[in-house]
């Protein structure tokens, strides 16, 4: 299977992100910390952060986002940036949704730690707001069909005896 161009920046995600108060339940086997709609949502925890002796938490890397959650750009690439967080914080999530009677929050989700990068790798967006990783090793083909798929193409037309000219590449 061909590795793939790009892949979606949750592979890079450090800690599990949890899509619903039901989700954090069925994995934890814990009631999730009741909502609360002055502190930013948080879908995400660090299950070793009581134990740190610091009473404060550096994440390094995160995406940085604008007071309203969108990814900052630097000449059209996203940004990385430290978060800190104290270390109650960094061990608890703060999930909201639909059906818990709170109001809508007001203030941006806490983005999630990433790993480091590797030397390969770059972050994209693949549209609007929506980050990505791309293997910067790995060219993009200009067709639809990549070396591979040309080649299995021209093994399938030897065996049906049939003639290919393809295109000077």
């Amino acid at each position: 299977m061909a590795k793939p161009l790009s892949y979606s920046i949750s592979e890079l995600y450090l800690f599990r992100v949890f899509g619903s108060r039901e989700d954090y339940q069925r994995v934890t086997g814990e009631e999730p910390p009741v909502y609360d709609p002055n502190r930013p949502p948080k879908f995400w925890f660090d299950p070793k952060a009581l134990a740190s002796s610091h009473r404060t938490i550096a994440y390094d890397p995160v995406l940085a986002t604008t007071n309203e959650g969108v990814p900052f750009s630097d000449q059209g690439k996203p940004m990385l940036d430290i978060l800190l967080l104290t270390k109650e914080e960094a061990a608890s999530v703060n999930i909201w949704h639909n059906q818990s009677g709170q109001p809508q929050p007001h203030l941006p989700p806490v983005p999630v730690p990433l790993r480091e990068l590797q030397e390969n790798e770059e972050l994209f967006f693949l549209m609007p707001q929506v980050v990505s990783v791309r293997d910067k090793n790995m060219v993009q083909d200009a067709g639809m069909f990549t070396a591979e798929d040309r080649s299995l193409l021209r093994a399938i037309a030897s065996k049906l005896d049939v003639s290919v000219n393809p295109p000077s590449e």
